[in-house]
């Protein structure tokens, strides 16, 4: 299956979207010390980005992804591989990057043990 979606991711990757290539810009600067890929097949899948080493996918969505019964079950099924997704509408990549980077942080940081 992989083998059928890597031209598919490749072309996609040549083609995002203006938001997936602003969100990519920070990513692939390894700001957050971990690194992502784009367009990666898994499994039956092609997800925006992934870091494999945090184990996070990230998807950008358009409004055709609202009420999703697709996307849920790709989240399921992803999820069931160890995969925590993370989604964000285009606007919010657009017009607040600065809050979408935040929780991405938050999500891939290990948590605080302890505390006093």
């Amino acid at each position: 299956m992989k083998k059928k979606l890597t031209p598919i991711a490749k072309g996609l990757r040549k083609r995002m979207t203006d938001a997936e290539g602003k969100l990519w810009r920070f990513l692939r600067r390894k700001q957050t010390g971990i690194k992502f890929r784009r367009q990666c097949p898994i499994g039956r899948y092609i997800v925006d980005f992934i870091s494999f080493d945090a184990g996070i996918i990230i998807e950008v969505d358009g409004g055709q992804h609202a009420e999703s019964e697709t996307d849920k079950a790709r989240d399921k099924w992803l999820t069931s591989q160890g995969f925590k997704v993370i989604r964000f509408w285009n606007t919010d990549v657009l017009k607040n990057i600065e809050g979408v980077i935040e929780v991405i942080e938050k999500e891939i940081s290990p948590p605080l043990v302890g505390g006093d």
